[in-house]
């Protein structure tokens, strides 16, 4: 189990495809090795935390289509 990341003063930045309005997703850039993500239309929800690789797979994989066209 690792330590729990302290999201307290992070600074999100939204995702580059999205729209007013649209269904996405928040960043939390700057930790090591953890990746904070959350849903941009609940800010004061959870967030999930992702392990640094875990995270460049999933962003990988997106930009390769290999989940379609999402």
């Amino acid at each position: 189990m690792t330590d729990p990341v302290d999201l307290t003063a992070t600074t999100w930045v939204k995702s580059s495809y999205s729209e007013n309005g649209g269904q996405c997703i928040e960043v939390a850039p700057g930790f090591v090795g953890v990746m904070p993500v959350r849903d941009s239309k609940d800010p004061s929800g959870p967030a999930l935390v992702f392990s640094a690789d875990a995270w460049q797979s999933f962003v990988t994989a997106t930009r390769e289509g290999t989940f379609g066209d999402v």
